[in-house]
């Protein structure tokens, strides 16, 4: 059975930095993309950062500089390191894979076949 399951979410003050995990597992190979997304109650989910197997990102306007995905491929995990945090990118931050098929796009949440349960981020001012 196909689990993603994430941590690192916390409370910080604005400049403050947090650092996501997020395992997948249940699955022998790698993903043709994974991806970091977020979501406040009665909004659409937004995309924050993606990467692909072959290591080539792609990034929201409002975190790009401040954000950075990364992955361990061989242990299909992945990561956002979130440096100089500001209270909006206070959200829930949900991890994402696809495995059908190839990524045309990297935070288009509905490209997206598994999810993780999500895990919370507070910055403070």
């Amino acid at each position: 059975q196909v689990q993603l399951v994430e941590s690192g979410g916390g409370s910080v003050q604005t400049g403050g930095s947090l650092r996501l995990s997020c395992v997948l597992t249940g699955y022998r190979w790698n993903p043709y993309c994974m991806g970091w997304f977020r979501q406040d109650p009665g909004k659409e989910r937004e995309g924050v950062a993606g990467i692909d197997r072959d290591g080539t990102t792609e990034y929201a306007e409002s975190v790009e500089g401040r954000f950075t995905i990364t992955q361990d491929s061989s242990n299909n995990t992945l990561f956002l390191q979130m440096n100089n945090l500001e209270p909006g990118d206070t959200s829930m931050y949900y991890c994402a894979a696809r495995l059908s098929s190839t990524c045309a796009y990297l935070v288009r949440y509905r490209l997206y076949d598994y999810w993780g349960q999500g895990t919370q981020v507070t910055v403070s001012s």
